[in-house]
C-alpha cells in the first residue's frame, strides 16, 4: 500500500456515523475534543462559519465546500462568529444513525456527511500526522467529491437495505478524496506529513519506508532513494515532515509494532525481529521511547472503545 493508505489502515475508521444537520436563523455550536474522531462534511446549501482549536483563521463555508477534521480538536460551527456558542451535547447526537439534527427549525444551511471512530492506543499519533483541517471549496475540486456527496444525501433521506454499508464506504471516498485534494493544491515548500508523502523528492523515499520498515535504512540510503545529498535530503526531510529521517523510520516501526500488540498474538520477540531488530532489547527501549510503555505493557492494555458506534453513538 501508500503511506496515506497505511497511516488510514492503521486508524481502522470501521465505527462511523452519518448524519444530516440542519440550521436555521442565529446559531453557534461548541463541539468538544473530538477524541479519536474524524470528521468529513459537505455544504449541501447555505453556509456557516468554522473555526478550529488552534487554527488561526475562522473559515466561511458555503455551498459546495467540503471540509474534513483529521486531527479530533475541538471546533465550532456558527451563523456568526461573534455569537456567544452553546455546547453540541443540547442537540447531538442524533436520535439514531443517518438521522437529521434541526436547529431552530432548519432551513438557513444544510450539512451532510460523517464522522469515524478510530481505534488503538496509537490513534492519537497518527492523528497528529493529519492536517488540523482540509477545506475543499475550489469548483474542479469539488466536482471530484460531488458523486459522493450526492449518494451519501439519497442514503440518508431514502434508506434502503444495504444501505448502512453504503454509507460507510462513500464516508471513506470522502475522506480519501478530501485528503488528496489537500495535497494537490498545497503551494511549494507546504509542510507537513501529507505534503511529504507528497513531494517529488521525499516521497520515494517514506514510501520505500513503508514499503519495508525491516529494512536497514541509513541517511544515505534514503537520501539515495530520494536522488539528493545527505545533507540536503536530511534539511528538507525536517523542514517538511517536523522531524528527521531515522526517527520517522523508527516512529513507523513502532506504531505497526503497537497495531501488531493490539489486535495479534505475536510475541514481542517476533514483532521486533519483523520489523529489523536483531535484539529484543534495543527492540523495548526503542518502543518504550515512543510509545511510552514497554511492548509488554502496551499488549496487556484493554481495547479502548470504538468512538462513534452506529447504534450507540458519542455525544459529540
Amino acid at each position: 500500500m501508500d503511506p496515506l493508505s497505511d497511516v488510514l489502515s492503521l486508524l481502522k475508521p470501521r465505527s462511523y456515523v452519518s448524519a444530516g444537520f440542519d440550521a436555521g436563523g442565529d446559531w453557534s455550536i461548541q463541539f468538544p475534543d473530538q477524541h479519536k474522531l474524524i470528521k468529513c462534511y459537505a455544504v449541501v446549501s447555505g453556509g456557516c462559519w468554522l473555526a478550529v482549536d488552534s487554527v488561526p483563521d475562522a473559515v466561511h463555508l458555503k455551498e459546495g465546500d467540503c471540509f474534513v477534521l483529521p486531527s479530533g480538536r475541538p471546533f465550532r460551527l456558527a451563523s456568526d462568529m461573534a455569537l456567544s456558542p452553546e455546547p453540541s451535547s443540547h442537540y447531538l447526537p442524533p436520535p439514531r444513525p443517518g438521522a437529521v439534527v434541526r436547529i431552530n427549525g432548519g432551513g438557513d444551511v444544510f450539512l451532510v456527511g460523517s464522522r469515524f471512530g478510530v481505534n488503538g492506543g496509537h490513534a492519537d499519533m497518527l492523528m497528529s500526522m493529519l492536517p488540523p483541517i482540509v477545506h475543499i471549496h475550489n469548483e474542479t475540486e469539488q466536482a471530484a467529491l460531488r458523486w459522493s456527496v450526492e449518494r451519501m444525501m439519497q442514503e440518508l433521506h431514502d434508506p434502503e437495505p444495504g444501505g448502512f454499508l453504503i454509507a460507510q464506504h462513500l464516508a471513506h471516498m470522502m475522506l480519501v478524496q478530501a485528503l488528496r485534494l489537500h495535497v494537490r493544491k498545497g503551494a511549494a515548500g507546504s509542510t507537513g506529513w501529507l505534503f511529504g508523502v507528497a513531494d517529488k523528492q521525499l516521497g520515494p523515499a517514506i514510501g520505500a519506508v513503508h514499503a519495508d520498515p525491516a529494512y536497514r535504512w541509513t541517511l544515505q540510503a534514503l537520501a539515495e532513494r530520494a536522488h539528493m545529498s545527505r545533507s540536503s535530503f536530511a534539511q528538507k526531510f525536517r523542514e517538511t515532515m517536523g522531524t528527521s529521517p531515522m526517527e520517522y523510520v523508527t516512529r513507523w516501526r513502532m506504531l505497526l509494532a503497537g497495531d501488531r500488540l493490539e489486535n495479534s498474538k505475536d510475541p514481542v520477540s517476533v514483532i521486533s525481529l519483523s520489523l529489523g531488530y536483531q535484539s529484543e532489547s534495543a527492540f523495548s527501549t526503542a518502543f518504550k521511547r515512543v510509545m511510552g510503555a514497554s511492548p509488554r505493557r502496551y499488549g496487556r492494555r484493554p481495547p479502548a472503545a470504538p468512538n462513534g458506534r452506529a447504534g450507540k453513538p458519542a455525544a459529540r
